[in-house]
């Protein structure tokens, strides 16, 4: 029997019948036929014992094949049947265990997904800038291409090569949010200056729409001071490219004793409900995005907002047009 191989079981075998052995000795030496009684129930417990440990080393025999059985990737395992002493134990562990590795595997599974649907993303979106940079380089490359054309040309191609050098610097800041390798700095500044700082970039091409930026802040702001103006820079934007020629765009901050603020609006044409749940999911892009948008701006501005204890939120105007509202909390929400 598999039973006797094990050692443990055979040091209770020969220590249950040298003690039977004895007492059926000294039993005898009082009366033979109490020396044989004796002997028999040493031999009736010895056997009982055998019987228990031979079930319970069977129960313990399946449990490891439901283990090697899972290991193997068989998910429809249960051990609820194993609800008795040392093996209840054990197998409330193992329970944890399953649901722990079951979790791990789906996780493991959606990041393989999530990674593969990511790098075709990033793929075509690369691609797409990448086969119009090949085609200028052909025009370019003809020798009686006129030399307005050819400026023409170059000036398109700065616009592609920076087009792609954008991409590639908000990917990887993704990825640094993604990894959790930023360490966001607690500085301190007026929320007017933050303002300022976030809006610098885009104050040339919102003066050549032709649309106004009003600004009305008052209070400061704690938190990562370039990563902010990155975030309230992208949603500036966002709103810049979605707001027609003419068209208005308003920053308002305030501070409370619970958060600062600030809250982005324009006048634009609003986002549409299909595309409201999904604004600032990553490479999604809007019915009414152009054809420059990649679809990361909004999703890096969340990420690096909920990074800092905030939240960002999308909302159409009664008005029209679209709002956004930030909130830097001060403390745990």
């Amino acid at each position: 029997m598999k039973l006797f191989r094990n050692p443990e079981i055979k040091k209770s075998l020969l220590c249950f019948g040298a003690l039977s052995l004895a007492v059926s000795v000294g039993a005898a030496f009082i009366n033979i036929l109490f020396g044989v009684y004796t002997l028999a129930v040493c031999m009736l417990f010895i056997g009982l014992y055998l019987l228990v440990m031979r079930r319970r080393y069977k129960r313990i025999a399946m449990l490891s094949e439901s283990i090697n059985k899972l290991l193997h990737g068989n998910n429809g395992i249960s051990f609820e049947s194993y609800t008795e002493g040392e093996l209840g134990i054990l197998q409330s562990e193992l329970s944890k265990m399953t649901v722990r590795l079951r979790e791990q595997q789906q996780r493991l599974q959606d990041d393989k997904i999530y990674l593969s649907d990511s790098i075709a993303d990033i793929s075509h979106q690369i691609r797409t800038p990448l086969t119009s940079i090949n085609l200028i380089v052909s025009f370019l490359s003809e020798p009686d291409l006129s030399e307005e054309k050819r400026i023409e040309l170059t000036h398109e191609l700065f616009s592609l090569l920076s087009r792609i050098d954008w991409l590639i610097t908000a990917l990887l800041k993704i990825s640094k949010l993604d990894a959790g390798t930023v360490q966001f700095k607690h500085e301190s500044l007026s929320l007017s200056e933050l303002i300022q700082k976030s809006v610098s970039p885009v104050l040339v091409p919102i003066e050549l729409r032709g649309q106004e930026l009003s600004v009305k802040a008052d209070g400061a702001f704690i938190g990562d001071i370039a990563w902010t103006c990155e975030a309230l820079g992208n949603i500036v934007k966002n709103c810049m490219e979605h707001t027609p020629e003419g068209g208005r765009i308003e920053i308002a901050a305030s501070e409370t004793a619970l958060y600062s603020e600030i809250i982005v609006s324009d006048s634009g044409s609003g986002i549409d409900k299909d595309d409201l749940p999904h604004i600032f999911e990553r490479f999604y892009k809007g019915k009414n995005s152009g054809d420059g948008s990649f679809g990361i701006g909004l999703a890096l501005a969340r990420m690096i907002v909920t990074a800092q204890n905030g939240t960002l939120k999308a909302e159409n105007r009664q008005s029209g047009g679209a709002i956004f509202t930030i909130r830097f909390y001060k403390g745990t929400v």
